[in-house]
């Protein structure tokens, strides 16, 4: 018998957020004035993608799309362990049916460290899955947060594909390589508008202090090859200039755009400033990401 892969497999058509997207907390994103998301939307970018784990109840998300026209709303991710399968299924489909097309649910495990009860990351998320597939959450408007090769298999077979975070090119282009060309990419990359390097690496090292505390962000750094002193906090120079883009806008696009050139579908960016200064920095950096 033929085996499947998720490249050969009969799929959806992938999601289109466009190129790139802006990643923000998804607090933060219930700061921001109609205005504000509007001239977000009009510079080009295609998604806002919320992290730092929101509850089931994602109420936040109509008032987001209801300011805009076609901007999409995407979350990196909803914890698996802190929201409930059906409650945030209901979610779903609340938010599908008032924006149809325009919501793209992430989920992932979280972090062994932060979990009292946890258990094996690709158990837990195929159940998750399953009560998705239960409640009607569609394969192809669902991504998998996904570092490590059985994970993204994983996010291929039962999503419409991967959300990778704090990662590299060439991490892209090995999970564009594993997974084939079907599956939807979309690695979120941090990035600091300044020249002076030793300021952003500052801010990145602000940035990275959490997760290197915690053993999947590590290993999958040490995966592509960075060192146990790399890893070790603060986080090596090498380290940093690999998660965080740094130095002049046009830089800083070269950088991001070397995911797309790795087989990226879509790149979420976060851009580490306060949210006051994001709507500048992103005008400064549409032009050189080929958005206007």
């Amino acid at each position: 018998m033929t085996q499947t892969t998720p490249s050969s497999r009969e799929r959806s058509p992938k999601p289109d957020l466009g190129s790139f997207g802006v990643f923000g907390h998804y607090t933060q994103w219930q700061q921001f004035s109609p205005a504000q998301l509007q001239e977000i939307e009009a510079l080009g970018y295609g998604a806002i993608w919320a992290g730092g784990s929101p509850p089931a109840e994602l109420d936040w998300v109509e008032p987001l799309l209801a300011s805009t026209t076609n901007l999409q709303v995407a979350t990196g991710i909803v914890n698996i362990w802190t929201a409930e399968a059906g409650p945030t299924a209901q979610s779903f489909h609340r938010i599908d049916e008032a924006y149809p097309g325009r919501f793209l649910l992430g989920i992932g495990v979280g972090h062994r460290e932060a979990i009292t009860e946890y258990k094996k990351p690709l158990d837990a998320l195929s159940d998750y899955l399953d009560k998705l597939d239960e409640h009607g959450v569609p394969k192809d408007r669902r991504v998998v947060a996904a570092l490590g090769p059985k994970v993204l298999q994983l996010s291929a077979e039962r999503s419409a594909g991967a959300h990778p975070y704090l990662t590299t090119p060439e991490h892209t282009a090995q999970a564009r390589a594993l997974l084939g060309t079907e599956a939807f990419i979309a690695p979120e990359h941090k990035a600091v508008l300044t020249t002076d390097a030793e300021q952003a690496r500052a801010v990145g090292r602000k940035a990275l202090e959490i997760y290197l505390n915690l053993d999947n962000y590590l290993n999958s750094w040490k995966r592509l090859g960075f060192s146990d002193s790399d890893v070790a906090k603060p986080g090596s120079d090498r380290l940093v200039d690999a998660v965080v883009a740094h130095g002049t806008v046009d830089a800083v696009a070269a950088r991001l755009r070397e995911h797309l050139d790795a087989g990226a579908d879509h790149v979420p960016v976060q851009v580490l400033t306060t949210p006051d200064k994001l709507v500048a920095a992103l005008t400064e950096l549409a032009g050189p990401l080929g958005l206007r």
